[in-house]
């Protein structure tokens, strides 16, 4: 169970280490070394997903670790509260960052159109309520962004229960 302390509140996921074995050590190791804590969720596209795991408050990204490969094969749909690695138009991009789906998103979904998809690895079992407040908040550009929240949605802290 990881659990995320936000300045909205509390979100616990459970994740999936059976179908998703190298996203769910990359992710572990990350908030095992306190990555996330100070970080934002960075983009909120509303009724789509919100995302975090990259940005500090100032917008600036944070180094991450190495890329790693592409697990969206797993069975694992992009369903509302799923938790999923967020990457680039390349399919093994994925790093730091991480979403959670606001809404079934069967497009990302392995093949997608891309002949990957995105990976699922958790799912939210506790705050859902706290996903949909992120969900509805108000957003804008910011440091050459869009669909940056207008007030910072603050993981204060993220660690391992």
């Amino acid at each position: 169970m990881i659990i995320f302390e936000t300045n909205m509140g509390t979100i616990h996921i459970e994740i999936n280490t059976k179908k998703a074995p190298i996203s769910t050590q990359n992710f572990t190791e990350y908030v095992n070394a306190g990555f996330y804590d100070g970080t934002i969720f960075h983009r909120v596209i509303k009724n789509f997903m919100i995302q975090g795991g990259g940005f500090t408050k100032n917008m600036k990204q944070k180094a991450t670790k190495a890329e790693i490969k592409n697990e969206a094969n797993n069975g694992l749909k992009n369903t509302k509260y799923t938790l999923a690695m967020a990457r680039t138009s390349a399919p093994h991009s994925a790093s730091s960052q991480f979403f959670i789906n606001t809404a079934d998103n069967a497009f990302l979904d392995f093949p997608a159109q891309d002949g990957w998809g995105y990976c699922v690895f958790g799912e939210v079992t506790k705050g859902s309520d706290v996903v949909d407040k992120i969900n509805l908040v108000a957003t804008g550009n910011k440091a050459g962004h869009s669909d940056v929240p207008d007030d910072c949605i603050i993981i204060n802290r993220a660690y391992m229960q």
